[in-house]
């Protein structure tokens, strides 16, 4: 990617800046399923109507959206949380589970959104959940409750409620955007007529880093989102790139080329404590940290052709992880450990793929022109990656099996790339 920086830095925009939202607005067009889907009713909340916004169609739009689950219509009849359904009537429409809920005035211009989720095969309860919502929430509510029924059916967390970052370029003009996972709701953190690149979201969801050309070189920044507030991490001489935070939040691995080649490097997140990781005589970039923060994974040319590596997270030995193909770059793990997403060459074409860590069993999961930059779901369960080369390019999003796609197109001409995947909510 050529990065000639020759305009000036226009801005830094924090997350309460709406201008651009309409124009960054991300549609999602859902394609394929898997192998089996459970059945769901989610009926309208008794009450929703004194609500400005609704939030069950954003529950139903985030289960189907991610494949697993088939919506049961059961018209347009309510559940009152305050009543058990009639479990045998929901199974005769197909129901294996039902969504009952009230919404409840609270009297401070907020409302009570109360729910149950019910299993109607073995006529049980699986759980109740409460949630107070102000004005302008319904999507968050929505996204949250997808969340608990998610969990509820298959056991694992759910990722609706989570934000995802993208850069969004229109000829001079790289705007830093965050948006819900679905592409709602984006909202700009930063905004400049310099490139900005590979944004990493902090363990705890509330800062980006990323690496922005405002000063005539690439420099790694730490961006506070709530407040706007930036530190700068790392402004050494030659190129400083391709942040990657520590699961604990306090350090970041980075690449700087003060030395010589690109090498790997880890500092401390206010940017002191600089220690070097890595110390070949070849490229080595990308770094990731694994989850548990004791290996850190990177891109290596050392053996002739780019391969992804690990070593120690203190540095020391590396060992080669990737040997099927001559191009495999940009390695992501998934938050258990267990796999390996990244880019490679596939049939003369980049494409993402995954990797059992524990089998070594890799396969190609996509199968369109330029694809880049793979970001694991917080459950394992999609990868977020860009494509579209060098034309004008979108958002896509692949389930780990392959079977369920979900594209993410802006309305409006340039580029979406650099997408990150941000963690779980914290409470």
């Amino acid at each position: 990617m050529n990065m000639q920086p020759t305009l000036r830095f226009i801005a830094v925009c924090w997350l309460a800046l709406t201008a651009t939202f309409a124009q960054a607005q991300l549609a999602v067009e859902i394609t394929g399923s898997s192998a089996s889907q459970f059945p769901v009713s989610i009926p309208l909340l008794e009450n929703e109507g004194q609500l400005n916004e609704g939030v069950t169609d954003i529950v139903r739009d985030d289960l189907e959206r991610s494949g697993l689950f088939r919506i049961v219509d059961t018209g347009l009849q309510t559940f009152p949380v305050s009543e058990t359904p009639d479990m045998l009537a929901m199974r005769a429409l197909g129901a294996d589970a039902l969504l009952s809920g009230t919404v409840t005035p609270l009297g401070d211009g907020r409302h009570n959104i109360q729910i149950r989720l019910f299993d109607t095969i073995r006529h049980t309860e699986l759980g109740a959940l409460a949630l107070a919502m102000s004005e302008g929430q319904h999507r968050l509510i929505g996204h949250m409750i997808a969340d608990f029924i998610y969990e509820k059916l298959t056991g694992e967390p759910g990722y609706f409620a989570t934000r995802i970052a993208y850069v969004a370029t229109n000829g001079s003009r790289h705007e830093l955007q965050v948006s819900d996972a679905d592409g709602h709701n984006p909202q700009t953190a930063l905004v400049s007529s310099e490139p900005i690149i590979s944004p990493a979201w902090s363990p705890d969801g509330r800062k980006l880093a990323y690496v922005s050309f405002e000063q005539k070189k690439p420099v790694i920044y730490s961006h506070d989102l709530a407040s706007g507030q930036r530190t700068q991490v790392s402004n050494h001489f030659g190129s400083n790139s391709a942040p990657s935070w520590a699961p604990d939040g306090q350090k970041l691995a980075i690449v700087l080329t003060r030395d010589g080649p690109s090498q790997i490097y880890v500092v401390n997140a206010d940017g002191s404590g600089l220690k070097r990781l890595s110390n070949s005589r070849s490229i080595d970039t990308e770094p990731v940290w694994s989850p548990d923060g004791q290996s850190i994974y990177f891109t290596s040319d050392r053996g002739g052709s780019p391969q992804i590596y690990r070593m120690p997270a203190s540095g020391g030995q590396a060992q080669r992880v990737t040997f099927d193909g001559t191009y495999n770059v940009t390695p992501r793990i998934s938050a258990d450990g267990k796999t390996l997403a990244y880019v490679t060459r596939h049939n003369g074409r980049f494409q993402v793929a995954t990797m059992d860590l524990i089998s070594g069993t890799s396969i190609v999961l996509t199968d369109e022109a330029g694809v880049e930059s793979p970001s694991f779901a917080p459950n394992g369960r999609m990868i977020l990656y860009a494509s579209g080369g060098s034309g004008r390019s979108s958002l896509s999003a692949i389930s780990a099996d392959g079977r369920v796609r979900q594209t993410l197109s802006s309305q409006t001409a340039g580029q979406i790339r650099e997408p990150a995947w941000g963690p779980l909510p914290r409470n």
